[in-house]
């Protein structure tokens, strides 16, 4: 294995990488214009729940918590695991690999008043689940998601594996 590659720093890559892609997803949002559908938020789910999880399992590693730690860490590989299924699932819809969701759509914020409620309406998009809004080298924001959450999954279990193969070794030379 790589010299100085320990749990605690790629726990520490797991959270800088999610916090970068939540980052961006955000910043495509609020500084690109680009209006998710709701299968879009719903991929923003696991970076919601899997960075704070991540952040307890640096916590945990920093105390000695190494069961604690594993298990926080295995909880973190799956809720990856999962969003990268959901970016597999929305990626596929759009290239027509299968159907996506029959009620997908999103649009804009509320109008902030009464009287701008019609040219809202005639103004909104809706957005499809089963449309790529923007493709960079063939993958969409979902399929980006979809290597984003993969990768943010395999790096929380080799930080798991290198955590109970740390406490294993300590173990066994204590």
């Amino acid at each position: 294995m790589i010299q100085g590659l320990n749990a605690r720093n790629v726990t520490g890559l797991v959270l800088a990488g999610g916090l970068a892609v939540i980052a961006t997803a955000w910043g495509f949002q609020l500084i690109g214009g680009y209006v998710p559908c709701k299968l879009c938020l719903e991929q923003r789910v696991p970076y919601y729940a899997g960075l704070p999880l991540t952040a307890l399992a640096l916590a945990l590693i920093a105390t000695q918590r190494t069961v604690l730690a594993l298990l926080a860490l295995l909880g973190v590989a799956a809720i990856f695991a999962y969003g990268s299924g959901l970016g597999i699932y929305q990626a596929g819809a759009e290239w027509q690999f299968w159907a996506g969701p029959n009620d997908c759509g999103g649009g804009s914020a509320a109008p902030d008043s009464a009287a701008n409620m019609l040219q809202a309406l005639q103004s909104t998009r809706i957005v499809s689940c089963t449309e790529a809004s923007w493709r960079m080298l063939g993958l969409s924001f979902a399929g980006w998601n979809a290597v984003a959450s993969g990768g943010l999954a395999i790096l929380a279990l080799v930080a798991a594996f290198l955590l109970n193969r740390a406490g294993n070794t300590a173990t066994v030379n204590a």
